[in-house]
């Protein structure tokens, strides 16, 4: 229950305070009136650690990070993608987990305290969430019906003998004087095209063609473990990260030791490990690099700020920062091994180069390649059953009517503009106003001082110059280079026409238009001079001041650095 405590320092005011003619000169005793709010807490501190980690390494790392660092030539990502994660992911990590745990509050009413005016950053994230939850969602419907066809002696996707399947299916394994061509297709890549997305009965965008009732099916089971996790808030969800948090990595290490002992996985390794130094001189590799360790580690979409807010007030944010900063990048090391490895597999068995290998280097990398990889391996149903229960487990939903487009014959092609345009650039640049609005307008040394008063230490000059000069800078220029310079958007032998770029751009403007929308309503509406409308600083002054007491109780100065709103009788 929400409850009011009253904290009366002893002592005298005009002794300790500073001189301010708002004070009254007489020692008389000051009544802080703070609010110890009715937010749940974690039951412990493993239950934080989980569910943040749990976020932050999730279909990113596992189904992300391979393909994107497979199309910009293995090893030479890793440097940039290394690079970024130190000057721009972490930094922003950390702020996010510090702001949530000082303020207590989620990614809409934040900005009450931080600046009123980017009110708006936080209706943006709502709207990208939303754009997440469609795809998201889709992936793993997808995943869960890998699983389900998974329960059978021979894996529906080894051979050809199918109905699903045409001339041009090429079963190479366990075959002799097989000919790849490049008309050939896989036993597994036609599993995945006409019989889980039956993506031949669309014509595009412009007919999406029928609902697949399969995939609807798996998406309602979906959305129920899903409410069945949350339904109950921190004290449910802190227990079900144990599992969704740890079972992954068990998963990831059995495919790994299988993945090393395959014929020919060596040369996934080194194409891997080895990098192709003129890749570094081409800016796609660096601004796909940047992008990846913020869709990675996730600042921006506002989960890091609500998972912190449940946090106790002196929790060493800073350790768990760059504790699960760490852990992240090392999943999505290991992933690029046990993708790999297979992917020399493979390539060992076509006869060709592993950079060869997979027709279509993007998402349906996990769903068409590590598939038929695992298919002719032994034991291929248990393998195929836990490498699915992973991908499951790693998905991150949200409830939505609006994935039933998505779970259509052609919902494929809607997954791919909404990946490229509807969380993109417009994720990047809220991180980059959320920078701005805590170091530049909130001001990064009042927002060090709140770190203090929660760790005992303020951070040291690398965290700020980060926060104020090269965090934003870097996100500006992933912004800018994309704007300028977008790839080509194609998807198996689909091109996207010229009218759907146009819709990406206004899908993606549509989450990113309610900051400046806000910013007007909030100057015109507001009284008073534009100067005048700027966030009002009073209560951080007053906070500050008391915090000069030295006779003051460390839990009571706990309490003051809490206060949300400060109540005429602080002051008379």
């Amino acid at each position: 229950m929400t409850r009011q405590e009253s904290v009366t320092p002893t002592g005298s005011l005009s002794a300790q305070a500073p001189s301010n003619p708002a004070y009254n000169a007489n020692p008389v005793p000051v009544p802080v009136i703070t609010q110890t709010d009715s937010r749940d807490k974690w039951s412990k501190k493993m239950d934080f650690l989980l569910s943040v980690i749990g976020f932050a390494v999730d279909l990113g790392n596992v189904w992300r990070f391979p393909y994107i660092c497979y199309q910009n030539g293995g090893g030479a990502f890793l440097i940039p993608y290394i690079v970024m994660a130190i000057f721009g992911g972490v930094p922003l990590f950390y702020m996010e987990l510090a702001l949530g745990q000082f303020h207590r509050t989620g990614a809409i009413s934040i900005w009450k305290h931080i600046c009123p005016i980017f009110k708006g950053i936080g209706y943006a994230i709502c709207i990208i969430a939303l754009y997440v939850s469609f795809y998201y969602n889709t992936i793993i419907a997808w995943a869960l019906f890998y699983f389900y066809s998974s329960f059978t002696t021979v894996l529906p996707w080894t051979n050809c003998d199918n109905a699903w399947n045409t001339d041009n299916c090429t079963n190479y394994f366990l075959l002799d004087n097989v000919t790849w061509t490049n008309f050939s297709r896989s036993p597994a890549e036609e599993f995945y095209t006409r019989n889980v997305l039956e993506i031949h009965r669309s014509d595009g965008l412009r007919n999406v063609g029928g609902i697949r009732w399969q995939l609807m099916l798996c998406l309602f089971l979906i959305f129920t473990i899903v409410y069945f996790s949350l339904w109950k808030g921190v004290k449910t969800s802190g227990k079900v990260v144990w599992v969704t948090a740890t079972l992954p990595y068990v998963v990831l290490f059995i495919l790994l030791i299988r993945g090393a002992t395959l014929p020919g996985a060596w040369k996934g390794v080194v194409f891997y490990l080895q990098p192709k130094w003129e890749k570094l001189f081409e800016t796609s590799v660096w601004v796909d690099a940047a992008a990846q360790i913020f869709f990675s580690l996730g600042p921006g979409f506002g989960v890091l700020l609500a998972l912190s807010s449940y946090n106790p007030f002196t929790n060493n944010c800073y350790r768990d920062a760059i504790v699960t900063s760490l852990v992240n990048c090392l999943t999505s090391f290991m992933s690029g091994f046990v993708i790999f490895t297979v992917l020399g597999y493979m390539a060992e068995k076509r006869n060709v180069n592993v950079e060869d290998v997979a027709r279509d280097k993007g998402p349906s990398l996990l769903f068409i390649t590590y598939p038929e990889a695992i298919a002719n391996m032994t034991g291929s149903t248990f393998f195929a059953i836990i490498f699915f229960v992973m991908m499951i487990t790693l998905g991150d939903t949200l409830a939505t009517p609006v994935t039933c487009m998505c779970s259509c014959q052609g919902g494929a092609y809607v997954v791919k503009l909404l990946e490229e345009f509807g969380v993109g650039s417009s994720i990047i640049a809220v991180g980059f106003l959320e920078a701005i609005a805590v170091s530049w307008f909130y001001g990064i040394t009042r927002f060090s001082n709140d770190i203090k008063s929660m760790l005992g230490y303020a951070p040291g000059l690398f965290w700020k110059v980060c926060w104020v000069a090269i965090s934003p800078a870097f996100l500006a220029y992933i912004i800018v280079s994309s704007l300028l310079k977008p790839p080509p958007l194609q998807l198996f032998d689909y091109k996207y026409p010229d009218w759907s770029i146009t819709v990406g751009y206004v899908i993606g403007a549509s989450s990113f238009m309610w900051i400046p929308i806000y910013m007007v309503y909030k100057l015109v509406w507001t009284p008073g001079s534009l100067k005048q409308v700027r966030p009002s600083c009073d209560v951080y002054k007053i906070r500050d001041s008391l915090a000069l007491y030295s006779n003051i109780r460390s839990t009571d100065r706990e309490l003051m650095c809490r206060v949300w709103s400060v109540d005429a009788m602080i002051l008379k």
